[in-house]
């Protein structure tokens, strides 16, 4: 009698090539897999063919990097989306894409079941589930990580016991993370957050001070807040960020060491890399200086703080999400121009940066000749904008002859 599914996330390591076989001793489902390349750099034919080997009836391999740009990346680049100011959520974007493609492959595959590898104690667990229970209440989650007590030792004594292939490479003091849009690093001697990370922990950057001598300079096209050439050359999006990944990498830029409060409700240190990113978010910000009015520009402050909240904590397909997308849209509207960057030393220094629809008029802002500037408005200007202040001075603050105490200071009383 032929037993239901399972679409299983498969990356390929050791937890998940056990979970094939675990899964279907212990749930009686056959397991199909499922690997997305989201620019993590591995062969995905390669996996696929592992997970057959390792007993899933069937194994899935997709690339879904234009996906995951076009339609997870930069949109929260459009909206400015930093978690805690820091973090340019290269997994935390990656998760519902996954989550929704596997929904798609569980109808297609007429599945029972979803499983994913997270850990009980991370924020991608939250993603995945909450993505499924939402995309679909009727699928089945199944997470063996939360489930079973195996060590390493015991998932390898498994794996020889089913026949398994398991490489013979030292095990990594770290546990990565990684995309198109940025590696995470953490564990091990990262766990102390006084340590200084040591440079084994990094892959995709060079040591700043190891970096070339001579800045780098790029410049980048942006569309209505997307990018979309650089150095004068028109590129789709993964495309240039490959290659600001590259240019970002070689001169240190894009290293972020963040001690991040989980959604579970844990602090955590977090190392990142992320060249692109942190180069694509800084050009984007400082052309915004330029189109946005100060109104626009300020309130966006917000919505960039709550647009990658939704993301951190798995809740991109909610209402929410789409209501601020729509807002984000429209502001970004006239954000196209060219930014230039230097790049040196581990630093992303926007040096200029231009546009058609600029609010920026020289003839306003010059103190040379052909400054148009009003400055007889001034005065009146002026007058009205502190008569609110005056008045409350003249009425509350000084009245009785009192004096005026200074925020911060004491005064002494006769």
């Amino acid at each position: 009698m032929p037993r239901d599914k399972v679409i299983l996330a498969y990356s390929g390591g050791l937890d998940t090539s056990v979970m094939v076989p675990w899964i279907g001793e212990k749930y009686n489902l056959d397991v199909v897999s499922f690997t997305v390349d989201l620019g993590q750099g591995e062969d995905i034919e390669k996996i696929r063919q592992k997970a057959l080997k390792t007993g899933a009836v069937d194994a899935v391999a997709m690339d879904a990097k234009n996906l995951f740009v076009d339609l997870f990346v930069f949109p929260a680049l459009m909206a400015g989306a930093m978690y805690e100011g820091k973090y340019p959520l290269a997994t935390a974007l990656g998760r519902p894409l996954i989550a929704k493609l596997m929904v798609d492959a569980a109808k297609e595959h007429k599945a029972v079941a979803v499983a994913h590898g997270c850990t009980g104690k991370g924020n991608d667990q939250v993603r995945f589930d909450v993505t499924f229970q939402t995309l679909d209440p009727a699928l089945r989650i199944i997470a063996p990580v939360r489930e079973w007590k195996m060590t390493r030792d015991e998932e390898i004594k498994f794996a020889a016991k089913h026949g398994i292939p398991v490489e013979a490479t030292q095990e990594s003091p770290y546990s990565v993370d990684l995309n198109l849009w940025g590696r995470s690093c953490e564990a091990g001697i990262l766990e102390d957050p006084w340590v200084e990370p040591p440079e084994d922990a990094f892959a995709w950057t060079i040591d700043p001070v190891k970096a070339p001598s001579n800045p780098e300079y790029v410049e980048i096209e942006f569309e209505h807040g997307i990018p979309v050439g650089l150095n004068g050359e028109r590129l789709d999006g993964v495309a240039l960020i490959q290659r600001l990944n590259d240019l970002g990498g070689k001169h240190g830029v894009g290293r972020i060491d963040h001690v991040e409060n989980r959604l579970v409700g844990i602090k955590s240190r977090e190392l990142y890399e992320a060249p692109a990113a942190v180069i694509l978010h800084h050009a984007h910000s400082e052309l915004e200086t330029l189109v946005l009015t100060k109104q626009a520009q300020r309130f966006k402050t917000f919505v960039a703080q709550e647009y990658a909240d939704i993301i951190y904590n798995g809740l991109w397909f909610g209402g929410l999400h789409q209501e601020l997308a729509a807002f984000v849209a429209y502001n970004q509207r006239f954000v196209s121009g060219l930014v230039r960057v230097k790049l040196y030393k581990g630093k992303a220094t926007v040096v200029g940066r231009k546009s058609e629809f600029s609010l920026y008029s020289k003839k306003l802002a010059t103190y040379e000749t052909g400054d148009q500037f009003d400055h007889e408005a001034a005065k009146g200007f002026i007058r009205l904008w502190g008569l609110g202040q005056q008045t409350q001075a003249q009425q509350q603050l000084l009245k009785g002859g009192k004096g005026f105490a200074l925020p911060g200071l004491l005064t002494q009383e006769k």
